[in-house]
C-alpha cells in the first residue's frame, strides 16, 4: 500500500514538477496559478496523458497544463447553458403531463409509478429536498397556507435535482414516459437513458469538474447510425449528441456548436478526440 505523500509549499511543488520533466520558465506566472488553483486540480487531472513512466513527455510546459484547464472551464460554461435549457424543459414537461393525468398530488401514490418499492426511495428523496428548501417562499406558502401543506408536483419539480427529476422520469409506466418522449420525437428508451446520462454530466459542471479527456461511467443508449461511426458512448461528445436530439438542433444548438468550434481554434493544445470527438464532428452535431 501506498503512503500519503505529505502538503508541499507551492516552491516544492514547482520544484517536483521540473524534477519530473515539466518545462517551467515563469515561476513566478506558475506560483501565481498554483496559488489560486490547486496543484491537485490542475496538476494531477490535466496532466493525464502526457506522462509515460512517470516523467512528462518531452517539451510539455506548465502553460500547456493551464491552457487545458482553461479549455475545461470554457467549454463547461458553455455546455452547462444547453443543458439547462433541457433541464427546465424537461421539468415542465413532466410536470404539465403526470400533474394533469394524476393531479398534482398523484406524485405521492406510487400506483402511479411502475415500481413501487423504488418510488418509496424516490419520494423520501422529494422530501428530503422539499426539507432542504423549506425555507424557500413558494415552499413556506403551500406549508402554511394549503390543506394539508402538500407541495403539488409543478413546485415540486423546481427544488428535485436533475438527477431526482431522472429517477422519477425512469421510473414512470412506460406509457407515460412514451407519451413525454413523444414531444422531442423521441423513443422514450432512449430519452431515459439520455437523461441520466446529461443528469450525471450536470453535476460535473456543476462542481467545477473535468470534461476533457474524461470517461463516464453513466454511459448513454446511442442510435445505431453512431454506434456504426465507431462512437464511444463513454465520452462527452456521445452526450453531445444525446443532447442535440433532445433539443432537435435548433438555432441556439447550431450556435452552442458554432462556438465550440471557436473554442477548439482559440485553445490549440487541445486534442479533441481525448472526448470522442471525430473529424466530422461539426456536421454530426449540426
Amino acid at each position: 500500500m501506498k503512503t500519503h505523500q505529505p502538503s508541499l509549499p507551492i516552491n516544492q511543488q514547482i520544484q517536483n514538477l521540473r524534477d519530473i520533466g515539466l518545462v517551467i520558465n515563469d515561476e513566478t506566472y506558475a506560483q501565481s496559478i498554483l496559488s489560486n488553483i490547486s496543484y491537485f486540480r490542475l496538476v494531477k487531472a490535466y496532466s493525464l496523458g502526457l506522462k509515460s513512466n512517470g516523467k512528462y513527455i518531452q517539451n510539455v510546459r506548465f502553460e500547456d497544463l493551464v491552457e487545458l484547464y482553461m479549455f475545461n472551464a470554457e467549454f463547461r460554461h458553455l455546455l452547462f447553458v444547453q443543458i439547462e435549457r433541457i433541464e427546465v424543459s424537461l421539468r415542465c414537461r413532466i410536470s404539465n403531463y403526470f400533474s394533469d393525468k394524476y393531479g398534482i398530488l398523484g406524485y405521492k401514490n406510487i400506483d402511479n409509478f411502475e415500481n413501487k418499492n423504488a418510488q418509496i426511495h424516490i419520494l423520501q428523496e422529494i422530501e428530503n429536498e422539499i426539507m432542504r428548501n423549506r425555507k424557500s417562499p413558494f415552499i413556506r406558502n403551500f406549508r402554511e397556507n394549503y390543506e394539508g401543506g402538500d407541495i403539488p408536483f409543478y413546485a415540486v419539480v423546481e427544488v428535485l435535482s436533475f438527477g431526482c427529476l431522472s429517477k422519477c422520469y425512469k421510473n414512470m409506466k412506460n406509457i407515460d414516459k412514451k407519451h413525454i418522449a413523444e414531444e422531442y420525437h423521441l423513443n422514450f428508451k432512449y430519452l431515459e437513458s439520455w437523461i441520466e446520462s446529461i443528469s450525471f454530466i450536470r453535476n460535473i459542471c456543476d462542481h467545477y469538474g473535468r470534461l476533457y479527456n474524461a470517461r463516464f461511467p453513466k454511459k448513454p443508449k446511442l442510435y445505431k447510425q453512431y454506434s456504426l461511426q465507431g462512437i464511444y458512448n463513454g465520452t462527452v461528445f456521445a452526450v453531445l449528441i444525446c443532447m442535440k436530439h433532445i433539443l432537435n438542433g435548433d438555432d441556439e444548438w447550431i450556435g452552442f456548436v458554432d462556438k465550440l468550434s471557436e473554442l477548439f481554434l482559440k485553445y490549440t493544445k487541445v486534442n479533441m478526440s481525448t472526448m470522442g470527438f471525430m473529424d466530422n464532428w461539426i456536421s454530426i452535431l449540426k
